[in-house]
């Protein structure tokens, strides 16, 4: 149930902020906030700005929890809590919006019409890194609090908002600290949505995650000159038919299909290829590659990592080579959301009121934050409408979506 009135004048204070909520999204874009592992020195400059954002807005529940992190010049990865009294005064249930501060790197600038961090808008889009992934939700979410903050709402259900860092690398800093922190914020009877995935007409309500294994393989041969390859063993060599051999190997192998998901089958994608030796006339010794996984979550991650360790041993027999297998990322996909938990309902509610779309509980490949709160036993989805552009080159948002999902969000806000 929901007031409409009450919903209408929140919505039209929500279109009210647009240019406000492009600013915020510029001067948000302006602050990089990159992972150490990603050559990037965390999220504290945008955290810090973020909470002068909010005070001025007048939010005044907020609260920090910091994850302690050596790598990083602040010495912290900072995640941000915000808290807005509900109605019910003895209700501890709370609507939560969680979404993150960090961004990937740009990657290649020349990919790029304009510096990725100098935000611009050009025909309704917002332009630059981070703008859609996960800024416009981030934005979107503030503002919807900020609507029924200055509609003086109290809705029965306390809104609340969460900005945490660390998604785009493992969450360890992150969402997965503040679920272990004795101050974790959510309970089980929270409605939880996390907008970091979606389609474009919105009509994608992710329910389930595949897992995720994103491994290193480290091929060691013996360097040599290029003119006399039979006193090395040429690691880049083995490494490569490693790389054609896992793909169609575990393709193969892992064959089992689930049409909740799209795509519906296990994917393993080599991904990225660390340098060698520098120059031409020289046969490497050692080779690293990583491969990008997405498994059904049928399939226990063990078994795949025990496959790829048998195609191993056949390369290194066949090259004389010794092959190392560490996993950079390992995450055993948790049970599905059920699809009629009162998240997913109140979702399609708020989405059809909004959008004029049914919305359908679907899952995913891409990974998000709601894994790590489902494998807790939390009941959450995943939704946003968003334009297909996160991490590619002259990412964008579209400015109609920013506005709609922020109503959707105080849409949620609202419902009784």
């Amino acid at each position: 149930m929901i007031d409409e009135q009450l919903f209408d004048r929140v919505a039209r204070r929500i279109e009210g902020y647009e240019k406000d909520m492009v600013k915020l999204q510029i001067e948000l874009t302006a602050i990089p906030a990159i992972a150490p592992e990603s050559g990037g020195d965390g999220e504290m400059k945008k955290a810090i700005f973020l909470w002068d954002v909010l005070a001025r807005l007048g939010m005044t529940d907020l609260e920090l929890i910091d994850a302690p992190d050596e790598r990083v010049s602040s010495g912290r990865r900072p995640n941000i809590i915000v808290r807005y009294p509900g109605a019910a005064a003895s209700s501890t249930e709370q609507t939560w919006i969680i979404s993150h501060m960090d961004i990937v790197p740009p990657g290649e600038l020349g990919l790029w019409n304009q510096d990725p961090y100098h935000a611009y808008v050009q025909d309704g889009y917002i332009i630059g890194r981070g703008v859609v992934d996960n800024q416009q939700d981030l934005v979107a979410s503030l503002y919807a609090l900020k609507a029924c903050l200055d509609e003086g709402v109290q809705p029965e259900r306390s809104p609340g908002l969460v900005f945490v860092s660390d998604e785009e690398t493992a969450s360890r800093w992150g969402l997965a600290y503040l679920l272990q922190h004795e101050h974790n914020p959510f309970t089980k009877r929270d409605l939880i949505c996390v907008p970091d995935s979606g389609n474009e007409d919105g009509t994608l309500l992710e329910i389930a995650e595949k897992s995720i294994l994103w491994v290193r393989f480290r091929t060691l041969g013996k360097q040599c000159h290029g003119s006399k390859p039979y006193l090395g063993k040429n690691a880049f060599l083995a490494a490569s038919h490693l790389a054609v051999r896992l793909y169609a190997g575990l393709h193969e192998r892992f064959t089992k299909s689930d049409p909740l998901f799209d795509p519906p089958l296990s994917t393993f994608e080599p991904t990225r290829k660390d340098a060698n030796v520098p120059n031409v006339n020289t046969i490497p010794g050692e080779d690293n590659f990583y491969m990008d996984c997405r498994v059904l979550p049928l399939y226990d991650l063990s078994v795949v990592k025990q496959v790829m360790r048998e195609v191993a041993n056949e390369i290194e027999k066949e090259f004389g080579v010794t092959i190392e297998i560490s996993p950079a990322q390992e995450v055993q996909a948790p049970e599905a959301t059920d699809p009629q938990s009162l998240i997913v309902t109140a979702l399609k509610q708020a989405i059809d009121r909004v959008y004029h779309v049914q919305a359908t509980p679907q899952g995913i490949g891409a990974g998000t934050v709601a894994a790590y709160l489902r494998r807790e036993g939390y009941p959450v989805a995943v939704w946003c409408r968003t334009t297909p552009t996160a991490h590619q080159p002259n990412e964008n948002c579209l400015i109609a979506n920013m506005i709609g999902n922020a109503k959707v969000f105080a849409h949620l806000f609202l419902q009784k």
